[in-house]
């Protein structure tokens, strides 16, 4: 999501200085082609888990403990921040300069967000527009991701001794280089850990409107230290910052087995569904918000060995040797019962097997592309990488599917996106699920690759 100047040469430089410099004072910045493909990658994973999710809950977001493909999104958009952090802002000609541009851009997101997330846009089901603020929802993607920006990239700027110096490509040279950032990433953790094990969260009540009617539910804790759905520090937080009004109301957790027989399938709750089950819960709220910064820190990292490292296999060693480690921790905290994998409330064994899958995934795309030449076979995925905010927008968010449901013929379900669905999808393969399945694929991944290389032969990007 960070704002790095198109190329359009392909020449694979991994030099990527700040695109806000004027090009008479720098050359003219090369993009890290990898970097774009796994950007591209992750934006398509949205769309995938987004739009095929309700008929493959597989690949959607885990009720509440596990890690599923929708759960690795998020993490991989933050690691990506963190690296453009490292290659946009290491040449720095002013300090005030960077830290207005910083917040200019984090504002952006914000705006962005609340638009798109906060209940404004209705796309792509519903022909409405509008929210009523006494329910807007305040957190959100966006949101997360502007967090976890403004804060690394402080950091980073005002960390810029450490930029000009060339460290050895030793395992611990350019961690002892950059150690402001792991202290920062230490208390970080350390404040999570200590709100989410050591908060009491008393028991609490929500309404919920039953047939015109409101009924007043209680959810009983009076307790500290739960990372179970109705009792977590994360929740109870939100609750007291954002309120229930504010909060998302349709949560992951009301597919598991607790709520519904149809789990992990969406269904009607069951007659004995514990009251939580009602209830809203903020998946990007705000104390979860706080521990995401680790994941940007973690691709900072990242950013800083593609900087300073000079050469393919010290590069890849200090890469993978990061990804297998953290993915290991993050397994051994998760199934020996210490800390489980959440992405609800971005536990820590969370971080640590999303960014050692991202380091892990990143570096495949850079062997393939950066060492091997392979860059052809990803160049939808590439295109879509370089108009990143563009395709969310226009297709995670749906609001292109959105404007072409508002030409409807007789029935406003009956748009040119349902006919598509049901006969050159559905009815040929007989089968829903798969033809959902390739519809996402082909009408709307590939399509927007399609749509993305249009634009980037044109020199058109969406940059915040």
């Amino acid at each position: 999501m960070a704002e790095i100047k198109a190329d359009n040469t392909h020449q694979h430089q991994l030099t990527v200085p700040d695109p806000d410099i004027p090009d008479q004072k720098l050359p003219k910045p090369k993009r890290v082609a990898s970097l774009d493909i796994f950007r591209g990658l992750t934006v398509a994973l949205m769309i995938l888990v987004d739009d095929a999710g309700g008929e493959w809950p597989m690949i959607g977001h885990a009720p509440w403990n596990g890690c599923n493909l929708a759960d690795f999104v998020m993490p991989f958009f933050l690691f990506i921040v963190g690296m453009a952090i490292a290659l946009a802002l290491k040449r720095i000609p002013s300090r005030p300069m960077a830290i207005r541009k910083v917040i200019f851009r984090t504002l952006k997101l914000l705006f962005w967000g609340l638009l798109l997330q906060g209940g404004f846009s209705h796309a792509p089901d519903k022909l409405t527009y509008g929210v009523d603020m006494k329910k807007i929802r305040w957190c959100g993607i966006l949101q997360r991701i502007a967090l976890a920006y403004l804060v690394v990239a402080l950091v980073e700027i005002f960390s810029t001794d450490a930029q000009g110096k060339d460290p050895a490509s030793s395992w611990f040279s350019v961690l002892k280089l950059y150690y402001w950032h792991w202290l920062v990433a230490a208390s970080v953790l350390i404040v999570y850990l200590a709100v989410i094990y050591g908060t009491y969260v008393p028991d609490w009540k929500f309404t919920v409107l039953n047939r015109n009617s409101t009924v007043e539910m209680t959810v009983a804790c009076g307790m500290s230290g739960k990372l179970d759905p109705p009792c977590n520090a994360v929740g109870y937080i939100d609750r007291l910052v954002l309120g229930l009004n504010h909060m998302y109301q349709h949560p992951a957790w009301k597919r598991s087995k607790a709520c519904t027989d149809n789990s992990p399938y969406e269904g009607p709750f069951r007659s004995d569904a514990p009251s939580w089950c009602y209830a809203p819960f903020e998946p990007e709220g705000v104390l979860s918000s706080v521990s995401s910064i680790l994941s940007t820190i973690i691709g900072l990292h990242f950013g800083h060995v593609l900087v300073h490292f000079e050469g393919h296999p010290a590069r890849l060693k200090h890469w993978s040797l990061m990804g297998f480690a953290f993915l290991i921790l993050g397994i051994t905290l998760h199934f020996t019962d210490a800390i489980p994998l959440n992405k609800q409330l971005y536990t820590f064994s969370y971080v640590c097997v999303t960014s050692g899958a991202a380091a892990l995934v990143f570096s495949a795309f850079y062997i393939m592309v950066d060492i091997w030449g392979l860059r052809h076979l990803f160049l939808p995925l590439e295109w879509i990488g370089m108009n990143a905010m563009f395709v969310y927008v226009m297709a995670a968010e749906g609001i292109f599917a959105g404007f072409i449901n508002g030409w409807y013929y007789d029935d406003p379900h009956n748009t040119l996106v349902y006919w598509i669905q049901k006969h050159i999808f559905i009815e040929v393969w007989n089968s829903k699920r798969v033809g959902i399945l390739l519809y996402v694929l082909f009408a709307e991944i590939m399509f927007w690759g399609i749509v993305a290389g249009i634009l980037h032969r044109l020199g058109i990007y969406w940059k915040l």
